[in-house]
């Protein structure tokens, strides 16, 4: 039996292979964002089929195979249920999942990015945090994160939005989600984080496109 090692990390995503078989991409505080496969999750007694759907965060016991990792067992902390079941937060979380698999790489360091992942999740769970905020407040520190922070663009803002993007940029993950806005700053700070978003992330990302009907 192959050795073990044991990584804390969020599933970002989970193909079908096979007939029983899935494929999870995941990312993890000690090898960053890795795939790896999981036989026989999709056997209804199989223990890792729950552990294998996307938002799923917890520990994860793989192995390394010859050209990619093998899944042996799982525990979950949080499967996020409320959000899965909340067809508009769902989306919000997809799309965040959705950002981080674009932007991470295997063998970086990406332990703030899964913090940030992690804390951005819960907090589409708060009923008293706006979504489209705590979407702004993901798109943006994401961007800092990656080192492509350019700071405040040029143009005139109201000084509440640009106190919201020095906190955003300045602000350890832990204390991110502790501030509201009213509406023209909560609008001039989506703004600047989805032109950001467009000029660092410019990736074609599926539930962006969801997201723009709801």
């Amino acid at each position: 039996m192959q050795d073990c090692t044991e990584v804390t990390g969020i599933v970002l995503k989970a193909d079908s292979i096979g007939e029983y078989d899935r494929r999870v991409v995941l990312l993890t505080k000690e090898k960053g964002k890795i795939t790896a496969f999981a036989r026989g999750a999709k056997r209804p007694n199989s223990r890792l089929m729950a552990a294998t759907g996307p938002f799923t965060f917890g520990t994860f016991r793989i192995f390394e195979g010859s050209s990619s990792y093998g899944l042996r067992e799982a525990s979950v902390l949080n499967y996020f249920e409320e959000l899965r079941n909340d067809f508009v937060g769902a989306y919000y979380g997809i799309y965040f999942l959705e950002l981080c698999d674009y932007c991470t790489r295997e063998n970086n360091d990406e332990k703030e990015i899964l913090k940030l992942l992690y804390q951005s999740l819960r907090a589409l769970q708060h009923p008293g945090l706006d979504r489209a905020l705590v979407r702004s407040i993901f798109e943006l520190k994401l961007i800092v994160l990656n080192g492509e922070f350019a700071g405040m663009p040029e143009g005139a803002y109201e000084d509440a939005t640009h106190y919201a993007v020095d906190f955003i940029e300045k602000t350890p993950v832990e204390r991110l989600y502790t501030f509201t806005l009213c509406p023209s700053a909560m609008k001039e700070l989506g703004q600047i984080a989805s032109k950001y978003r467009r000029e660092h992330l410019p990736g074609q990302f599926k539930s962006l496109e969801v997201l723009k009907t709801l």
